[in-house]
């Protein structure tokens, strides 16, 4: 691996920001609402946080960057109808309530190059808007600024709130992302550096864009916690999907039960994640830190906490210190109650790259600027109050079933991972 020396007096975190983020606006009530990083920028902020020294400014990515994973058919088609034009919608599904194939879930007829539709584009999930290619390049250009910023040794860590698109295909647009910022990072870094990559991803919804980008690259081990696609969108990351070729075992997915708590959640990434590290010995890892997995979240199913939202990264942090020399490039994703889950967790997430302290209370001055305007009562604590679940009685049956589902990985995923 080909790296950049250390360079003294770098910034150990760097955070990666701009307000060009808040232009990738899908619709108005669409619920990827850029708000959320509006919303987290100022907490860390109000939290005394982010020292002056950490903060840098991306930009955007190029077509030839974006052409490292998706067609030049495709960005040009995000480019064409980045210019305006009617919004088109499939009569059925809003909102990742359909799994499987994009055209064939919609029960619509195979739409016409010329025809949005065609490239994942147009739908309840990803609606045409002006300025969209711009937009999704600014966020794919951060993960990029992150990437490089950690692979030249100018931070060992670096955060992109903005990024985590994992569910962008080669050739079309998906659950809500148009463009994949991970995937263009992780084929950055693989063809400037040469460095093998572990993408650990943590979002409510199957990292189905960046496995199945990487799925035959045993270069890249993508290792995917989530809700199991037998109920939440995209329908995929099962076990069996381990990669093909000389990539058989590079593709991990620990699907987890529906109200999987915070105990059962930690658990299994302790008896998984740390023994995929160990077995693959990666130079830098680029992980996924969607929070939607929250109790609170209206998309998902699960029942975690914003202590597991603490403690993941915790985790996280001390693999790259193990194995990577520190190197780690962190995103954001997915999180859809904006107000009550995705501030707290993803300042958690910065506290901890940054190596601060969380307060326990969150700022008065940060809730007096949005209470009037949340729908919702905002936590004055960075802890939560207990919170809706699974009946007790269910616990321990959820509890069970995900710890044989980490088992299962180990048995028979582990074996197939070389470090060579």
């Amino acid at each position: 691996m080909r790296v950049g020396a250390k360079q003294d007096g770098g910034c150990s975190a760097a955070y990666i920001w701009t307000p060009s983020f808040l232009e990738y606006k899908l619709a108005p009530d669409h619920p990827f609402n850029p708000l959320r990083l509006r919303l987290t920028d100022e907490l860390i902020r109000a939290c005394g946080l982010l020292p002056q020294a950490a903060e840098r400014r991306p930009r955007q990515a190029t077509r030839e960057e974006l052409a490292l994973v998706h067609d030049a058919a495709y960005v040009d088609a995000v480019e064409r109808f980045s210019r305006g034009g009617e919004t088109r919608f499939p009569e059925a599904g809003r909102f990742h309530r359909v799994s499987g194939g994009m055209h064939g879930a919609w029960g619509f007829e195979e739409p016409e190059p010329d025809d949005p539709l065609a490239y994942g584009l147009g739908t309840e999930d990803n609606p045409l808007f002006p300025g969209m290619h711009q937009a999704a390049s600014w966020w794919v250009g951060a993960t990029l600024t992150a990437a490089e910023l950690v692979m030249e040794g100018k931070a060992d860590h670096a955060l992109n709130l903005g990024g985590g698109l994992h569910h962008a295909h080669r050739d079309r647009a998906a659950g809500f992302c148009i463009y994949n910022d991970v995937a263009v990072a992780v084929a950055w870094v693989r063809r400037h550096y040469g460095a093998r990559v572990l993408y650990v991803d943590t979002d409510a919804h199957h990292g189905d864009g960046v496995q199945w980008l990487f799925y035959g690259d045993p270069q890249v081990l993508t290792l995917s916690y989530h809700e199991s696609g037998r109920y939440l969108y995209p329908g995929t990351g099962r076990i069996e999907e381990r990669g093909d070729g000389p990539g058989l075992g590079y593709s991990v997915n620990v699907p987890l039960e529906p109200f999987t708590d915070d105990a059962s959640w930690l658990e299994v990434l302790d008896l998984t994640l740390p023994a995929v590290a160990e077995a693959f010995r990666p130079d830098i890892i680029i992980s996924q830190n969607g929070c939607d997995g929250h109790a609170l979240d209206p998309l998902t199913h699960l029942s975690a906490s914003l202590d597991f939202y603490r403690q993941v990264p915790q985790r996280v942090h001390h693999l790259a210190h193990q194995f990577c020399g520190g190197r780690w490039v962190a995103v954001g994703g997915g999180g859809y109650d904006i107000w009550q889950v995705v501030p707290r967790a993803w300042t958690a997430l910065w506290a901890e790259m940054s190596g601060r302290p969380l307060p326990d209370e969150v700022p008065s001055d940060w809730l007096n600027r949005w209470s009037p305007q949340a729908p919702v009562p905002l936590p004055p604590r960075f802890a939560d109050e207990p919170l809706p679940g699974a009946a007790p009685e269910r616990y321990a049956a959820l509890r069970d079933y995900n710890r044989r589902t980490a088992q299962r990985v180990l048995s028979e995923v582990l074996p197939l991972i070389r470090t060579d």
